[in-house]
């Protein structure tokens, strides 16, 4: 190799390194977080808070890989690292924020909290207390961050059981090639169908996304507003959900777990859905009555059902949804696959929002419950 081509090369590599370099510099911004997945900064300002600081004592739960190593992130924070709420206990009067934990015990006894970090979308389980509802804590989430994963996964879901694969698979053991199945299966295109998504938030969205791009009709609810994106067709309140579900093919529950959505497909609902109609849930388990999706399931009413979650939560080995061939169960896993460098990142961008005394990213509200 000539001298005047190694130049060459040694240039182009020079190059094409410090163009990544400024690629992986703004790949994480908060732009990014707001117009990817709808993160939005809160209505909390961090420094009206009743016991906030700008030098923080931060308790960190060890119990996820991406919450180690904080200290140095962000100057004049103390953030001690803990593995369990009994050792968390040891540190708790004297913690401003608290990151993955959401215990009780541990809230009370800590005096001087302003911001809990919860480690995962849902709050359900989290005992906010009344601090929370006078405005004295914020609590933050990791709500939309995996959304483009449960998309993926609830089409998935509907694809799988449109094209009738858990029949084949279970037709594969033996190495029996059963074209009969795909009678039996009900194989169909989705282009022209109906989708209803229940709960049109950061999940719901990706998942309306998804099957507009698929040819699909899209409607959805939502608690707020009937407003939305341009890919979905029609966005009604909550309370048309009754009298949506009659005009889709697919109903997504992608809602979260309060007061409110709490055994809302009942068996009530499942009546109302359309003969042969598809169910998938990628929300939360307690908004199904687990007996009567078994009913609308055994009867023919559905003609199938995908749970990434489930009521009970594992769902015991006995149950007879296991065995069904029109029913694909996976183990709460839907979030899983998706880039979690987002986590890190919002984790390091609220801290530097805390510390600065501004609203942080992915406040939940007390009312709502998410």
């Amino acid at each position: 190799m000539s001298a005047r081509t190694k130049l060459s090369t040694t240039l182009l590599t020079m190059i094409f390194w410090l163009a990544n370099a400024s690629a992986a510099d703004d790949r994480w911004t908060v732009e990014r977080l707001q117009d990817e997945l709808g993160v939005k900064a809160g209505w909390t300002v961090a420094s009206e808070l009743p016991t906030w600081t700008a030098n923080p004592v931060v308790l960190v739960s060890l119990e996820k890989p991406y919450a180690a190593g904080f200290g140095e992130l962000v100057p004049g924070i103390e953030v001690i690292e803990v593995s369990s709420v009994r050792e968390a206990m040891l540190h708790a009067p004297r913690a401003n924020v608290i990151f993955g934990f959401c215990d009780a015990e541990l809230l009370e006894a800590a005096s001087n909290l302003s911001w809990v970090f919860v480690f995962h979308a849902g709050v359900e389980a989290c005992p906010l207390g009344e601090r929370l509802a006078r405005g004295d804590v914020v609590v933050t989430n990791f709500q939309k961050l995996a959304s483009p994963a449960i998309g993926e996964h609830a089409i998935a879901m509907m694809l799988a059981l449109g094209r009738g694969l858990p029949r084949f698979k279970q037709a594969m053991p033996a190495g029996e090639w059963r074209r009969d199945l795909g009678a039996d299966a009900g194989m169909q295109v989705v282009a022209g169908k109906t989708m209803l998504v229940a709960g049109l938030g950061g999940i719901g969205g990706q998942v309306a996304r998804r099957a507009k791009a698929l040819g699909m009709e899209v409607l959805a609810t939502r608690n707020s507003s009937r407003e939305g994106p341009d890919y979905v067709d029609y966005v009604g309140l909550s309370h048309e959900l009754p009298e949506l579900v009659k005009r889709a093919d697919v109903v997504v529950d992608a809602l979260p777990l309060t007061g409110a959505t709490r055994g809302l497909f009942d068996a009530e609902m499942f009546a109302d859905f359309k003969e042969g109609a598809y169910f998938i849930n990628i929300g939360r388990g307690g908004t199904i009555v687990t007996d009567a999706l078994l009913e609308a399931l055994t009867s023919g009413k559905l003609a199938g059902a995908g749970l990434d979650v489930t009521d009970p939560e594992p769902l015991p080995p006995e149950h007879p949804l296991w065995q069904m061939p029109n029913v694909i169960i996976t183990p709460h896993v839907s979030a899983r696959g998706f880039d979690r460098e987002w986590l890190r990142f919002i984790i390091e961008e609220n801290l530097r929002r805390y510390v600065a005394g501004e609203a942080l990213l992915n406040e939940v509200d007390p009312a709502r419950g998410y």
